[in-house]
């Protein structure tokens, strides 16, 4: 099970379940982000930010392109500007991972929608 973070105030609750910004200065932001067991981000793009993630916790699913693998704590992969990519918990247990987002504009509105479980656009 998660601990409980010092940024709790700061977290963001979505339907996958949650984010926390870490730290943010210009062109570059870090973020906490946990899927809730059975769920899983949108399969998404951005025009603006590239990202590296790093699994902290769990067994992170992930999709990038047309490639499907799964990532263990310690593990990590790039997502460059531009690609495709997904984020899924096929698990039962908790999975959270450390983003880090590079760019020259990370606003959460720079997110192309291609797929959601949950009806957002």
């Amino acid at each position: 099970m998660t601990q409980p973070s010092p940024f709790d105030s700061t977290r963001t609750q979505r339907p996958w379940g949650w984010f926390e910004t870490v730290s943010e200065e210009p062109g570059f932001k870090i973020k906490r982000i946990g899927v809730h067991p059975h769920q899983q981000i949108s399969l998404q793009k951005h025009q603006h930010r590239a990202e590296h993630w790093v699994v902290v916790q769990g067994t992170a699913h992930v999709t990038l392109d047309e490639r499907v693998f799964d990532l263990a704590v310690g593990q990590s992969c790039d997502i460059a500007l531009g690609q495709v990519h997904r984020l899924a918990n096929l698990t039962t247990g908790a999975v959270e991972i450390v983003e880090v987002q590079f760019g020259d504009y990370l606003g959460e509105d720079d997110i192309v929608r291609l797929s959601d479980d949950y009806g957002r656009s």
